[in-house]
């Protein structure tokens, strides 16, 4: 197994007749989460992935397991839930630039996932252990999962990858800046965004900002800038990777789980870091051109045909 991810996947409904809910009378249904947003991004690129998470036993639940699972995605360490249901959300797309999510996530399967419901062998099988920041704000054994889950990681030797994916509506700014902070002094590889090393440190100077999460003892920094690309930070340099320029931004939601699945993909097949950085440049904006969370993560002649295209624009200037 290449990557096995740890969090929570929920039913999205979009409203269909206008772009706001209030005003819309039917929705489509899809699937949204950002664990499984990466995983489903790694099998496009050829790689195994695998999934431990908790669905209510309800049909969303069924449905969601069976789609992920034709992704391509190991389900096996999806547990069902009898006593509790699956997560749902609502997006309205208002714009490329007014993007509005509503969770209805209280209570549901997934933030009932234990320490009990982990399998060491199956993690100590994987070569990275993708996390992020959302799935510890679910609830207390949620927390303790992922803490247990990165003891596993670590006893076996597997890479550990997190995404601190701030969402500040689960839980308090303290509790979320010190849960945070833990567990990004127990990782590998930490990949942040301005925004999130702000709330976490209180500065937003880049390069500042990657020497502060280096001291928390993560190996590699890889601070995400928006258009403009990213830094990555090692223990003896730093530089800026510039980002892929999009003509119109369609849907932004997964443009940083795309990040990820193409920064994981370049490190499985040992590229170096700048042309990995540069590869999850390359997914993120393609993913930003497609609605959904997932479905405009492109397959690996999509993200080479983006990627050339991209250099004869610039050997054209």
């Amino acid at each position: 197994m290449d990557v096995v991810t740890i969090g929570e996947t929920m039913v999205l409904f979009t409203p269909e007749d206008s772009p706001l809910m209030r005003y819309s009378h039917s929705y489509s249904r899809k699937f949204g989460g950002a664990e499984t947003n990466v995983a489903i991004g790694l099998t496009r690129l050829g790689h195994s992935t695998g999934w431990i998470s908790k669905v209510g036993n309800d049909e969303f639940g069924k449905a969601m397991v069976s789609f992920i699972r034709g992704e391509g995605v190991d389900t096996s360490q999806v547990k069902t839930d009898p006593h509790a249901p699956t997560g749902l959300y609502f997006k309205e797309v208002r714009s490329g630039e007014d993007v509005r999510v509503q969770y209805y996530r209280s209570g549901s399967a997934a933030s009932k996932l234990t320490v009990n419901d982990l399998n060491e062998e199956y993690i100590a099988k994987a070569k990275y252990l993708h996390l992020t920041g959302i799935t510890p704000a679910l609830s207390d054994s949620c927390y303790e999962a992922i803490l247990k889950a990165i003891a596993f990681a670590k006893k076996h030797k597997v890479t550990v990858i997190f995404d601190p994916n701030l969402r500040r509506k689960l839980w308090s700014e303290e509790k979320a800046r010190s849960v945070l902070l833990e567990i990004a002094g127990l990782v590998d590889i930490i990949l942040p965004g301005v925004d999130e090393g702000k709330f976490m440190f209180g500065e937003s100077d880049p390069v500042k900002l990657g020497r502060l999460f280096l001291a928390q003892g993560a190996d590699l920094v890889v601070l995400k800038v928006g258009s403009k690309g990213a830094y990555y930070f090692t223990r003896n340099s730093f530089q800026l990777v510039s980002g892929f320029p999009v003509k119109k931004v369609i849907d932004p939601v997964g443009a940083g789980d795309g990040f990820a699945a193409g920064l994981i993909s370049g490190l499985l097949e040992g590229l170096t870091v700048e042309l990995a950085v540069q590869r999850g440049n390359a997914v993120g904006a393609i993913a930003t051109q497609i609605p959904g969370d997932f479905e405009g993560l492109p397959d690996r002649e999509e993200l080479e045909r983006f990627i050339h295209a991209k250099d004869a624009e610039d050997i054209s200037r």
